[in-house]
């Protein structure tokens, strides 16, 4: 029986409306937040000629998405988690129009775009706790590896095919296929998802601005979520071939052409890795497997201190990539886990946490690739995270081995 439903956990998904409307509005977002940060570096560059202001502008696509997890994701445990995402995607829309138009001022773009990433972080913790009350046991599962395998295909296709796009129609009606993505995600969600109340009634509401040290007392509150979350916050570590492909494509003495091919392994891998995790680890296997793959992802990129060629770098990353699909237990255990009226608030805190690690990790790697080379900040990252990966997995053990004695 349980291999049956390992076995159907994909179908099950896709055979509920609501996950498949979930699933397509937030694969067309992640689609046209691709194209349009292709869009946006290509218009700064243009009208600017600095590659600074072309990289801060690309970098305001992401960091305000911290602040919109960690601060702004309790929004969609005092309101209905349906309304929370279509009012994310509207204001989306309006944005993303703003930036379409022709000669808009800069500073106006950056203040758009950093709008959009903002309100992104709601969204995603919306349909991260709606998840949950949509599909159960296996379905769940392989809902958030699907997840996974479209947020990691949409970044290879907007990356590899983005700029071919760009140029074959313009900048301006990029930004606008863009923000017709975020509309038609508003109706998906609008039309096929059906009312829930707020989680939390009026009377229960905490004050806004507690809503996330509320939600750190509940990961702290749960037996080994902390541990859990240690484990997740590794990708800061893992991330930083993806920021060093340049770098690492020069150190190797390889044409830039190449450089896609390394920041597109780990990706690649982490796609092979979640469908391989999910569909043929069973229920009561995956919680164990998280430490030891968390290890092996970081043990994986530690073998780059023997200094490997082009073809050896990618099937490194790749393996690597492929162990990180440990993340996809992390998230269902972290949903299944947290009650019910603080789960976006939860899921908003490890989004934020991973989006803050992965920021630094990225800029850390680069400055002591600077001292040290490329090949050996890889694998210097790679060991710390098996090292810190050994005590959280041990703790994460215990604790899944306490549950199981206990439910048995």
């Amino acid at each position: 029986m349980g291999q049956l439903a390992q076995r159907s956990g994909f179908r099950a998904a896709f055979g509920v409306g609501e996950f498949r409307a979930l699933w397509a509005a937030e694969g067309l977002s992640q689609l046209g937040d691709q194209l349009a940060r292709v869009a946006l570096t290509v218009l700064v560059y243009a009208s600017t000629n600095s590659a600074a202001l072309a990289a801060l502008t690309l970098a305001l696509s992401y960091t305000p998405s911290f602040l919109g997890s960690a601060l702004l994701s309790g929004l969609a445990d005092r309101y209905p988690r349906r309304e929370v995402m279509v009012v994310c995607d509207l204001i989306s829309t309006g944005l993303v129009l703003i930036m379409a138009i022709p000669q808009m001022p800069l500073p106006v773009v950056c203040v758009a775009m950093a709008g959009v990433a903002l309100v992104g972080g709601p969204f995603r913790s919306a349909r991260l706790a709606l998840l949950p009350e949509v599909l159960e046991g296996e379905a769940y599962v392989a809902a958030l590896a699907v997840r996974s395998i479209t947020i990691q295909t949409a970044q290879l296709l907007g990356f590899t095919l983005g700029g071919v796009l760009v140029a074959l129609i313009n900048p301006y009606l990029a930004l606008a296929l863009d923000a017709a993505t975020f509309l038609v995600s508003a109706a998906l969600v609008r039309w096929a998802v059906p009312y829930r109340p707020a989680p939390q009634q009026p009377e229960q509401r905490r004050r806004f601005w507690s809503s996330s040290l509320h939600g750190a007392r509940v990961i702290a509150s749960i037996p080994g979520l902390p541990a859990l979350y240690v484990l997740a916050m590794l990708a800061g570590l893992y991330i930083g071939p993806e920021g060093l492909a340049a770098a690492w494509t020069a150190e190797l003495g390889e044409p830039t052409k190449v450089v896609g091919l390394l920041m597109g392994a780990p990706a690649g891998g982490l796609i092979i890795g979640a469908w391989l995790f999910t569909r043929f680890a069973g229920p009561e296997i995956r919680p164990r497997l998280v430490g030891p793959l968390a290890g092996l992802a970081g043990l994986a990129l530690a073998v780059c201190v023997f200094k490997p060629g082009l073809w050896a770098a990618v099937g490194i990353l790749v393996l690597s990539g492929l162990c990180t699909a440990y993340q996809v237990q992390v998230g269902a255990s972290f949903g299944r886990s947290a009650p019910a009226d603080s789960r976006a608030q939860v899921m908003g805190l490890l989004n934020s946490g991973a989006l803050t690690v992965q920021g630094i990790g990225v800029l850390l790697a680069g400055v002591l690739a600077e001292q040290i080379g490329v090949a050996n900040t890889v694998a210097a990252a790679g060991a710390v995270g098996a090292l810190i990966a050994v005590p959280a997995a041990v703790a994460w053990s215990r604790a899944t081995a306490a549950r199981e004695t206990t439910t048995g």
